[in-house]
């Protein structure tokens, strides 16, 4: 339980630095706009999809918590 516990914390660290992190502006401008990401503008209508942000965004997530779990 008590690993359990030293997980939940190091989770909520981490996001609390990247939320603040994120607060602050200094973003990864990048981020969002990697090829393979769908936008599309019609008029008045805009539909946008980070497909590829997403997918980049769940291998890392992946690792990070198979590296965790050893």
């Amino acid at each position: 339980m008590q690993d359990l516990g030293k997980l939940l914390f190091i989770v909520g660290l981490v996001l609390a630095v990247a939320g603040a992190w994120l607060w602050s502006g200094r973003s990864f401008g990048w981020l969002g706009r990697l090829p393979g990401d769908i936008a599309y503008q019609k008029g008045d209508f805009s539909f946008y999809f980070p497909a590829t942000t997403c997918i980049l965004i769940s291998v890392v997530l992946t690792l990070m918590a198979l590296f965790l779990r050893r």
